[in-house]
């Protein structure tokens, strides 16, 4: 596996791979693996001749006082993982050359990136939507891949690439769960014993409230209900939002309409660690008639 740090050199290799007729893949990550990003790295493998995983923890997509000084770092241990699971490329850029002196360019996309986390934390789509443009201009991938858990995070990426006309394929993969079904994140890592057991109230909550929508729920507000009602059984959590909308626009109807794809959403605090996870549920197309 080649190793990357220059940004430079990594333009050269993507273009010396693209005249070769090979097919690129990027898996932009910010690294200390775990097995939600091997799979992606894997799913890529499948799709591509050459897999891009990036490495990098960029610093404009953490608001003030959050955890971006002790993010879990360790690179070597990320190459080690990365090139088991198929990786031809790790590519881990210094943030000096990202964003060197008198950088002032920002992308802010619009619309799917205000709701939910765009209100707990201004700015962090806008960072993730510069980095993300600087990651396709420097490895110029075919395609691009994402995970499910960070959903918003996908929908601001698929703007991104419409309205800049990037020729870039987005594929999201779904959500890589512990056994309890907590979903993998590198700040888990930050959790107490007891607090990663509580922490699984998230995945019941969702759970929960996917089975209502299967049921036939439609009424967005019953739905939300649930999701609350689960979360409240601990009490421990500090709760940022607990939400269904639309899931290709994060819209919020009264009453979600037959066949239709619904996201379930919950942010959370358990100490100082925060927690998201989401759901994706179809509205069945004839459900329970209701009284």
């Amino acid at each position: 596996m080649e190793f990357i740090v220059s940004l430079q050199l990594m333009r050269q290799y993507a273009e010396q791979q693209r005249c070769a007729g090979r097919r690129l893949a990027l898996v932009p990550t910010m690294g200390y693996l775990h097995e939600g990003h091997l799979q992606l790295i894997r799913r890529a493998r499948q799709l591509a001749d050459v897999v891009i995983t990036s490495v990098f923890v960029n610093p404009t997509q953490f608001l003030p006082g959050e955890d971006y000084e002790r993010y879990p770092r360790d690179i070597d241990r990320d190459r080690r993982l990365a090139e088991a699971a198929g990786s031809d490329v790790l590519f881990a850029p210094l943030v000096q050359e990202m964003y060197p002196a008198g950088y002032t360019t920002r992308v802010s996309v619009l619309g799917v990136s205000e709701p939910f986390e765009g209100v707990y934390r201004p700015g962090h789509f806008d960072g993730v939507a510069t980095v993300v443009t600087k990651l396709f201009v420097i490895t110029r991938p075919h395609i691009a891949l994402f995970g499910q858990k960070d959903w918003q995070q996908t929908l601001v990426v698929r703007q991104l690439v419409r309205d800049l006309n990037f020729e870039v394929d987005i594929h999201v993969v779904p959500t890589v769960r512990e056994p309890d079904g907590l979903a993998m994140s590198s700040r888990n890592v930050y959790l107490e014993p007891e607090q990663r057991q509580k922490a699984t109230a998230l995945y019941r909550a969702l759970q929960r409230a996917r089975a209502l929508v299967l049921q036939g729920e439609r009424r967005r507000s019953v739905i939300v209900q649930a999701l609350l009602e689960e979360l409240a059984r601990v009490p421990e959590l500090q709760l940022d939002y607990a939400a269904a909308a639309r899931a290709q626009t994060l819209e919020e109807p009264e009453e979600f309409a037959p066949g239709e794809q619904v996201v379930l959403l919950v942010a959370a605090r358990l100490g100082g660690t925060r927690l998201i996870d989401n759901e994706l549920v179809d509205v069945p197309q004839y459900g329970a008639e209701r009284a």
